[in-house]
């Protein structure tokens, strides 16, 4: 088994994903860009996976297709996949939506790693978000988990927020960057904010942090 190379919409700054599970995501978030396939699988561990080889000093976001630490994985599909990359001399890059459970296995993750959390607005649009967790919540558990590790917010896809409790959302999670790009989805439209919105807001988050916008990002900005 070989790594996918990170390329399209996917983070600039990450060499490779590798993904050992796979299927239908159980937080099912209506623009989720993996339902551009159709119908998705059942929810499995892919055993195979464990053969893949790692490499050495690489970027590698690991569950890029499915939120592997929502409550709903098996714990055990979890610490396999750790396992796996501590016998690895690489960076790991771990997103979830789910922050509380993905803390749970704060100590199982390999040094090198950094956390990040998806906060689309600090408002919450129950029609497409799904089962995820309130934006707050995703941001409380970054702020008080994961010491010492880098921590990464993403705001994508962006949706309608409000400037100063969005900003504040975001500055408790304490980034190191925070990655911003737009819907994907041509079968779902989404409350999206203005140009001159977007660009307040990235003016603010500059004071503190580093800004990584993402090739789809451009739409919404031109």
């Amino acid at each position: 088994m070989v790594m996918n190379r990170s390329k399209g919409n996917m983070y600039g700054f990450i060499d490779f994903t590798w993904n050992t599970i796979k299927g239908k995501c159980p937080i099912g978030c209506n623009y989720c860009f993996m339902k551009r396939w159709g119908e998705q699988s059942l929810l499995r561990f892919d055993y195979k996976e464990l053969n893949t080889e790692l490499g050495e000093g690489n970027f590698i976001f690991v569950g890029s297709s499915c939120d592997m630490f929502d409550s709903h994985i098996p714990r055990e599909w979890i610490e396999f996949t750790l396992e796996k990359c501590r016998r690895h001399n690489n960076k790991y890059f771990f997103q979830s939506k789910d922050t509380c459970s993905m803390s749970f296995f704060e100590k199982l993750m390999p040094v090198n790693s950094s956390v990040c959390t998806t906060i689309e607005t600090n408002r919450f649009y129950g029609d497409v978000m799904g089962q995820a967790p309130f934006p707050e919540r995703r941001a409380l558990w970054l702020h008080e988990g994961f010491k010492g590790f880098d921590k990464y917010v993403t705001i994508e896809p962006i949706m309608d927020f409000d400037l100063e409790p969005m900003v504040e959302l975001i500055k408790s999670c304490n980034p190191l960057q925070v990655n911003l790009g737009a819907n994907t989805s041509s079968k779902v439209k989404l409350p999206e904010p203005s140009k001159n919105k977007i660009l307040d807001l990235i003016g603010q988050l500059e004071k503190f942090t580093k800004i990584h916008n993402k090739k789809n990002i451009g739409r919404l900005l031109e």
